[in-house]
Parts: C-alpha cells; structure tokens; sequence
C-alpha cells in the first residue's frame, strides 16, 4: 500500500459522439442542482421533455467534429497530463476521474482507498464555482470522507506564471489587436447568491495583465459557453467577437484560462462556431492559445501543489 494518492478530476464526456450517448451524459450532467438551481420538479419536465429531445442529437454532431481516433478530446489530455503527474509523483498512486460519465469519481476513489492511506483530490478546475467543483466536493465527501480537497488553484503565482508565459509565447508568434481572456461563464444569479467565481476569474485577468507584455488596452475579458435564457456573466464572447470585428480589431489571440485541457468548448465552440462567426462579420484571423493540456511545467506545478497540501494536512 502507498502512503499517499492524488485524484485528478475534470468534468467528464459522453462515452461517444451518439445521440444516445450524449443523451445520456447532458441528462446527468444538467439534472445537477449545482448546475441548474431551479427546482427539480419544474426543471426535470422542462429538460426532459424540451431540452434533451432538442440538444442531444446537435450536441453529437458537435463532438463528432472535434472526437479523436482515441476518443473524447478532454479524456485523452486528462490522460496525458495524469501520466505525466505520475511520472513526477513515483512513490503515489496517480489517478483520474470525471465528474459526470466515466470513470467516476465514486468508483476511482474505492479502487484508491484500498491502495492508499491519504488520498489527495484536485479538481482540474482553476476557479472555484459552485457549477463545477461544488460538486466534486460533495461526491468526494460521500465517497471518502478523509480525503484532502484541494478547491482551486487560480491564485497560485506558479500557475499564473505558467499561465502567462503560455499566452506571451503565443503573442509574440502573430501581430494581434486583441488579447480577449475568456472565461466558462456561469449564470448571474449565482454570483448574487455569494459565488466566488467573477472574483476570481478577475483578479486572474488583473494578474495576467501584470505577467505579460502586452498593452492593457489590448486585453479584454468575457464570458462563454452561455446555456438557456437566464442571464450569465458578461460580457459575451461571441458579443465581444463581433464588436472587435466592427471596431476593426482583425486579428485576435484568444485564451480560455478556466479550461486546462482542451475540449469541445475551446476546439468546436471557439475553435469552429466562433471563429467562423467572428469571420462572417469581418474578422480576419480568430488564434486559440491551446490549453494547457499536459504541459510539462503544469503537470510539476500540480505535484507540487498536492505534495504542498498534503503536508499542510
């Protein structure tokens, strides 16, 4: 048995590009009241009766777009990036799970428990919100009780450090009008209701300014990957795209600090939808700083983070 584990946890993906599939993963994925907070006996009709039937089958058409020979995009780069974990953690049990689909988190962490005496988990998230890492918390609470949480990571200077020198190295190989920092929006009500999140994601915004070379008044922030019609974070990506391109701004570097493994919102929702509307309406040369992915320096950042805590805890 090991003294020490480490689970990382993204938010998952359907086991395949079908409609039956994806139908499967969005029915679990937003029956979550930490996603959807409205109350189950007037959502559930409403998403199984309008949301499922009408999303499943041109949410399989997106995945099919951006699925690999391997598999799921965010699967392999969550694989990746655990080996590369492991590789720097040899004397622990380097695992990963997904918060919705498989592997779970539940049955990961039962298969640890019997390897490992202290188990460590890190949510690949590095902005706490209630939508996305609440979740991991309480699953992990009910699974293993003892294990360590480590919530967010946003705030650690060697992340932002990595973070920033990622997006200079990708400014300084184009000539950019805009730097448009975009984060995964969440619905606004949550943020009244004591979210962290937009704090966060602009103190991360005010940080990056501070690490890169790039004029201040060539960076703007928005939010994206907007779902349903209540109102979420502004402004809009897809908003902020057309206004630059209105405004003459033509070529613009765009990085998605709250992903760290690219997925279907950085590859098919900005890598395809939003580059092809942001060249409809004027826009020359839309360029995605990839994620993080399996970054080498990243995957040192995140063992160190765990050793760190672990001996905190």
């Amino acid at each position: 048995m090991k003294e020490n584990g480490l689970l990382l946890v993204n938010l998952g993906s359907p086991a395949t590009p079908t409609t039956p599939d994806v139908k499967e993963y969005l029915k679990e994925f937003l029956s979550d009241q930490n996603v959807v907070e409205m109350p189950k006996v007037i959502w559930q009709p409403i998403l199984k009766g309008i949301i499922l039937p009408m999303r499943s089958w041109r949410s399989a058409t997106f995945y099919r777009d951006c699925w690999q020979e391997e598999g799921s995009p965010l699967i392999i780069n969550t694989k990746k990036l655990t080996v590369k974990v492991q590789d720097n953690l040899p004397d622990w049990d380097v695992e990963m799970a997904m918060t919705y689909g498989h592997p779970s988190i539940p049955e990961v962490l039962e298969k640890m428990k019997k390897n490992c005496q202290h188990i460590t988990v890190l949510p690949l998230f590095p902005f706490f919100t209630k939508s996305t890492t609440q979740t991991i918390i309480e699953k992990v609470k009910y699974a293993a009780p003892d294990a360590t949480i480590i919530d967010r990571f946003s705030e650690e200077k060697t992340y932002l450090d990595i973070l920033s020198k990622t997006i200079q190295k990708a400014w300084d190989q184009g000539s950019y009008d805009k730097l448009i920092i975009s984060y995964h929006g969440i619905p606004s009500a949550m943020v009244r209701h004591g979210d962290p999140y937009q704090d966060q994601t602009d103190a991360a915004t005010r940080e990056i300014i501070k690490r890169v070379n790039i004029p201040e008044e060539k960076v703007q922030m928005a939010y994206q990957s907007k779902f349903g019609p209540m109102p979420w974070l502004k402004p809009y990506l897809k908003n902020t795209l057309l206004k630059e391109a209105q405004l003459g701004h033509r070529n613009i570097l765009l990085v998605t600090p709250a992903f760290v493994a690219d997925c279907l919102e950085t590859l098919e929702e900005d890598g395809i939808q939003n580059y092809q509307s942001f060249r409809e309406n004027g826009g020359d040369n839309l360029t995605l700083v990839p994620c993080l992915n399996d970054n080498s320096e990243f995957a040192q950042f995140l063992s160190n983070l765990a050793i760190s805590r672990n001996q905190e805890h």
